[in-house]
This record gives structure tokens, C-alpha cells and sequence, in this order.
């Protein structure tokens, strides 16, 4: 049985002024984002990981090597991996939300809402169904290089990618993707499987409890 937790990056920049922020873009963590990841690291000290992997944008390896920094496991290994990347979201990166629902009103409400609608031509941007391609061969990657039944592994990604990755992992369609709601900066959701990645449970979905503060809209996503 492998368990993997899927964290969110801290909470960037971008993320406070509500920006999209997808593969091309990457402002700084904040710096009360420090705080929160090692409150995250605070939670997770009793769980004892095989691995660590990151998206290899900056706000992701970050979270990643602060976890790493203060879980103690000094020989916990971290690897990057290129599919843990966000969606690359084109001509709306670096945008306002409002902007982009102004002038790309149909991929802004597709995007949120309606995944099986959203049609990124306009945009130059990445499809759902191009994202789960992309990111479904590192989860096969990783639980077949982590398959015993005490292995924890810790995958920091994105946001977005991640809510798309995980409910198609959970055998969601992709107009129901987001059903399940966003997930939050800092946050932990957590699958195993039983079977060596042919079927995925969720165990717990978008947990911020540890953190010292409650989350607000611009968190997530």
C-alpha cells in the first residue's frame, strides 16, 4: 500500500493579488508562507517518508525543500519531476482574475467551472485532458518506485494541476472535476492505493487544519 500526500505550494505573490499563475509564471513564495509550510512540516513530523517529489517551478521546490529542511529524516531524498509542473495557462498568465474573465470570459468560466468545456486555443494554453496525460506517468512513476505497503511520499505540485491529477486518479469525468471544490495553499490531500496505482481512496481532501489561520478566497484555486 503506497499513501501519497499532495501538497500545494505556499501561498505566492501572485496568489494574494489574484493572478493566474501557471507554468510560465512563478512569483516569490510570501514570506508568512514560510511559517505555514513549517506548520505544515509540524503536522507531518510522525509519518515517515520514502521520497519526496516537486514540480520543478520555483514556488513548489521551495515548499519541497523547506518540508525537507525541517522533517527529520536527514536522508530523506528529493526528486524533481518536469509532469508535477503547472498548467501552462498561455495568454492568462500573470493576469487578474477580473482581467481574464473580461477579456476570455468563456476560458475563464470553463476553466473553474466546466473543465470538459474548456477549450484553450485562444489562450495558447494546455487542456485538462493534455494535463492528465502529462502528469498521470509521474504517478505511475512514483508508486512503482515506491510500492511497499509502508511507503509515504510527499508530491508538492499546484493547485490546479493537482485538483485535475487527483479526482482523475479518484475516476472522475472531466466535467466533473471540480466537483470536490478547490484546494488551498499549504494544503494536504492524501490517496493510497492498494493495488500498485490501478485504483486510488481518498483519505482526506484540501486539510489546512494545521495551519494558524483560516484560509480566504485568494488562496485558493
Amino acid at each position: 500500500m503506497t499513501k501519497l500526500l499532495f501538497v500545494r505550494h505556499g501561498k505566492t505573490e501572485w496568489n494574494l493579488e489574484g493572478r493566474y499563475q501557471g507554468s510560465q509564471g512563478d512569483s516569490p513564495l510570501l514570506p508568512a508562507s514560510y511559517d505555514e509550510i513549517h506548520q505544515l512540516a509540524a503536522a507531518l513530523q510522525d509519518i515517515h517518508f520514502k521520497h519526496i517529489y516537486a514540480s520543478p517551478l520555483k514556488r513548489a521546490r521551495d515548499t519541497a525543500m523547506t518540508l525537507k529542511q525541517d522533517l527529520t529524516q536527514p536522508e530523506l531524498p528529493i526528486t524533481i519531476l518536469s509532469r508535477l509542473r503547472e498548467f501552462n495557462l498561455g495568454k492568462m498568465e500573470g493576469m487578474k482574475f477580473t482581467a481574464v474573465e473580461a477579456q476570455y470570459p468563456a476560458e475563464f468560466d470553463a476553466f473553474r467551472n466546466h473543465p470538459d468545456q474548456y477549450d484553450p486555443t485562444a489562450i495558447n494554453g494546455e487542456s485538462f485532458q493534455q494535463l492528465v496525460k502529462r502528469m498521470t506517468p509521474a504517478i505511475k512513476q512514483i508508486v512503482a518506485a515506491n510500492p511497499r505497503r509502508d511507503d509515504n511520499v510527499l508530491i508538492v505540485s499546484h493547485g490546479a494541476a493537482l485538483n485535475a491529477l487527483v479526482n482523475t486518479l479518484l475516476g472522475a469525468s472531466l466535467a466533473t472535476l471540480r466537483d470536490r471544490g478547490g484546494l488551498s495553499n499549504t494544503s494536504t490531500t492524501i490517496l493510497e492505493t492498494k493495488d500498485r496505482g490501478k485504483s486510488f481512496k481518498l483519505l482526506l481532501w484540501n486539510d489546512t487544519s494545521y495551519l494558524s489561520r483560516h484560509p480566504d478566497p485568494t488562496d485558493t484555486i
